[in-house]
């Protein structure tokens, strides 16, 4: 007798909280109800949801991995009478540590599956903490058999190939798959390549939320047995989606399922550098940020990214001139702030500087002005803005992008103080494109204003720290567009000497920018966090030794 039942999904696009079990189980909990409201039978969640994902260390707390046990217990209990549950945790056992799911049903946990390819990659460090699972068996659920590739598993066909032979009928994967540009895109293809050679449809549901340096996307969605994709989660955004399937004994096809549509490259990028700081904020509970707003392009799109993140009664911007501060940028710093919002403060540096270099006058006799005179005004800056975070309790939010912390045109404990910063992985030249782009456009999730937000003079004027008088960038580095051209050949592509000069570059300006990469490692090493955007970032994905003396040669 041939075998016919349809099966009601409730997939959750959430936002754990690292290392909040109690928060992450209240969430849990919720969605199960919704899910009991729909009639929905399951209940998918993410990698290592009631814990957060990465967790790093926190899973070699013995604590840590008992408690996530005890809240799945609680919640088998709890939704005895349904819906059944698959859930991500760590779970030891027999001396081991698995990146595992449970399966509850009828009150207990009725099977885990353990992770079998883990990352060690890039952002990912998973060997270190977890060992691998080597069973690939699917999970019976109301007659259904279910194969539950956990995130890295689908990358590479042996757990899907494996899970098909044994049975599975359907893949629902759940995932911890943080966003840089293009993966998206690759995620789907690579998802076709696994439904496309086990002929079975797939389920991913993709985790959500700002982890300190990774912002997870969501961007759930379903490859049908033909191989089409139906997106349907939104991106950046919580929610949850329901999608009903057709099992006649033999195969599990789709019946119906939402579709939502991806965002444009740019308001990916943007959202990401947003809902990564909202997260930090909130999730550390700050009460909000302040930042230098100098007039500057950077300073002016992090303060817009600052409100579209928290909104504008949560931001605080403070100018901070000296006496090599232009009446433009004032102009521009104020005609700025009043776009966004936003509480606008000055606070003076002139006379501290002044009272600095007169103590210091006895001991620099016989010494030139140079640079310890331009890093004194910007550490000055930082001790006022310390002081009003001391005060008020917001987060001091940095402004550098990534071209600057590239080559070092930062000052350590000046302008690099800061709890966080936007902008860490946008190069110069991308910054000048996100603010373009948010000028004519507000992300989904912005709480910001619509229209412009950065004056187009803060855009088109030659950008400058304003430390000495009549200074430009590009009087010490080379123009942007050709900067960060070699640096992407640097740092994104590992190229050598010969081949970034083949790209159209002169030896000389090579040697100089490859030299100032590997000299600023010491203060990217004391930079405050930032959002991965890119494929390559500094922190986690690159790690340089600060002690170097190696220089690619032709």
């Amino acid at each position: 007798m041939s075998i016919s039942k349809k099966i009601k999904i409730l997939s959750v696009q959430a936002n754990p909280i690292l290392g909040d079990i109690d928060g992450n189980l209240e969430i849990a909990r919720k969605y199960c109800s919704i899910a009991k409201n729909e009639y929905s039978d399951l209940v998918l969640f993410t990698e290592l949801f009631i814990l957060g994902y990465p967790p790093e260390d926190l899973v070699r707390k013995p604590s840590a991995v008992l408690d996530c046990k005890i809240a799945i217990e609680k919640l088998a209990q709890e939704f005895e009478n349904g819906p059944k549950i698959i859930i991500g945790l760590p779970w030891a056992q027999d001396g081991k540590l698995y990146n595992a799911i449970a399966v509850l049903q009828n009150g207990k946990i009725d099977a885990l599956r353990f992770k079998h390819e883990l990352p060690n990659y890039d952002v990912f460090d998973e060997k270190r903490v977890f060992d691998s699972g080597n069973e690939f068996l699917p999970v019976n659920i109301d007659g259904i058999d279910f194969g539950v590739p956990i995130c890295e598993d689908i990358w590479y066909p042996t757990t899907c190939e494996n899970l098909t032979k044994n049975g599975a009928k359907i893949l629902l994967c759940p995932n911890g798959s943080p966003y840089r540009r293009g993966v998206i895109s690759r995620r789907k293809n690579n998802i076709q390549n696994r439904v496309n050679e086990n002929k079975i449809p797939m389920l991913y549901q993709n985790q959500l939320g700002g982890q300190d340096e990774l912002c997870f996307d969501g961007t759930s969605f379903i490859a049908t047995i033909d191989g089409k994709i139906r997106q349907t989660s939104g991106q950046f955004q919580e929610t949850y989606s329901i999608s009903e399937w057709h099992f006649d004994g033999q195969k599990v096809e789709l019946i119906s399922a939402p579709e939502v549509e991806e965002l444009s490259p740019e308001e990916q990028d943007y959202s990401a550098a947003v809902l990564a700081l909202r997260d930090y904020v909130n999730k550390n509970r700050f009460p909000g940020v302040l930042l230098g707003l100098s007039g500057g392009i950077d300073s002016a799109i992090s303060a817009a990214m600052a409100v579209d993140a928290l909104g504008a009664d949560r931001v605080i911007c403070v100018m901070l001139p000296s006496k090599y501060t232009s009446d433009e940028s004032l102009k521009d710093a104020k005609e700025c702030a009043n776009n966004l919002g936003v509480r606008y403060e000055i606070v003076r540096i002139g006379q501290v500087v002044d009272d600095f270099e007169a103590e210091l006058a006895p001991l620099f006799i016989g010494r030139n002005r140079d640079l310890t005179e331009e890093n004194l005004q910007s550490r000055a800056r930082a001790v006022f803005l310390m002081a009003m975070s001391n005060k008020f309790g917001h987060m001091v939010l940095t402004t550098g992008n990534k071209s600057e912390m590239a080559v070092g045109y930062a000052t350590l404990y000046g302008d690099m103080c800061g709890g966080y910063n936007c902008l860490k992985d946008f190069y110069k030249t991308e910054v000048f494109k996100i603010t373009e782009w948010r000028n004519h456009n507000i992300a989904k999730i912005g709480l910001g204003p619509s229209g412009i937000v950065t004056p187009q003079n803060i855009i088109t004027k030659p950008p400058s720290a304003e430390l000495r008088e009549n200074q430009k960038d590009q009087d010490s580095l080379p123009p942007y567009d050709v900067l960060d051209d070699i640096l992407y050949a640097l740092v994104e592509l590992e190229d050598e000497i010969e081949d970034v000069i083949a790209r159209g570059h002169d030896l000389a300006t090579v040697q100089k920018v490859q030299n100032l990469l590997y000299i600023a490692e010491y203060k990217r090493r004391q930079a405050p966090p930032g959002v991965k955007i890119s494929h390559k970032n500094f922190g986690r994905d690159r790690r340089y030794p600060i002690t170097n003396k190696y220089r690619d040669k032709l």
